[in-house]
């Protein structure tokens, strides 16, 4: 008898998540901290919106790189660890059979037991138990670096869009209070929409992001201001 296994769990989308979260929070904070402190050293309009433009360009192609070749690290790894467990299996079936009832048997099965889990589990798919149980390589936790490629780049730009767009229309003498307090609120948005989605405390996650957001973009206010004033 098949039983349907209807529920869905968070740790299905942790591949896109970790780098979409991460792609839009760094847009925001990165270009924020650009725009803001490029207009605290007294820039044109002009220059400010060159070097957001630039910035948001810049920064989508680095998280995308970054993330392809970073995840595209962590694949390579797990496609040598089953290379080497698809070895094993060929060669040695009895020490693999007995490697993963000895996992099962730490887990609290008794030694019969686990003798008879692991002997089913191998003769339906002998890799992917012990890819699952010895390696913990899942089909949800596997690495995907096309859509962590993707999914970073986007979001840095959607994120990255929303300071720029703010710097196009405000006027020179509020640019600097309103890209702050807008990109404060979309952080604060964006750490709870994170915490939400991936089950973790909303308040918690919101001031996380929100606290290391703020801190960027007043450093880099300083250092614009201190080397508009040296200029």
């Amino acid at each position: 008898m098949h039983v349907q296994h209807g529920e869905r769990h968070r740790t299905d989308r942790i591949g896109w998540l970790r780098a979409a979260v991460l792609g839009a929070n760094d847009g925001i904070v990165s270009t924020a901290s650009l725009v803001v402190g490029v207009a605290a050293s007294q820039a044109t309009s002009g220059e400010i919106l060159v070097a957001g433009v630039a910035g948001l360009v810049a920064g989508a192609m680095s998280m995308a790189a970054g993330e392809y070749v970073s995840v595209s690290s962590q694949a390579d790894t797990e496609q040598a660890d089953l290379e080497r467990e698809r070895q094993e299996l060929a060669t040695d079936d009895q020490g693999e059979r007995a490697e993963l009832a000895a996992i099962y048997v730490q887990r609290g099965l008794d030694a019969e037991l686990a003798k008879r889990v692991a002997d089913q589990l191998m003769a339906h798919d002998a890799l992917g138990a012990h890819a699952r149980d010895e390696l913990g390589i899942s089909d949800a936790m596997s690495a995907r670096p096309v859509q962590a490629a993707f999914a970073s780049a986007g979001t840095f730009a959607v994120g990255a869009a929303v300071p720029l767009l703010t710097a196009l229309i405000a006027p020179k003498s509020a640019l600097i209070p309103l890209v702050v307090a807008i990109s404060i609120v979309l952080l604060a948005l964006l750490g709870g929409f994170g915490g939400h989605v991936g089950g973790a405390p909303i308040v918690k996650a919101a001031v996380r992001v929100t606290f290391w957001g703020a801190l960027a973009m007043a450093l880099t206010a300083g250092v614009g201001a201190l080397f508009g004033v040296a200029m």
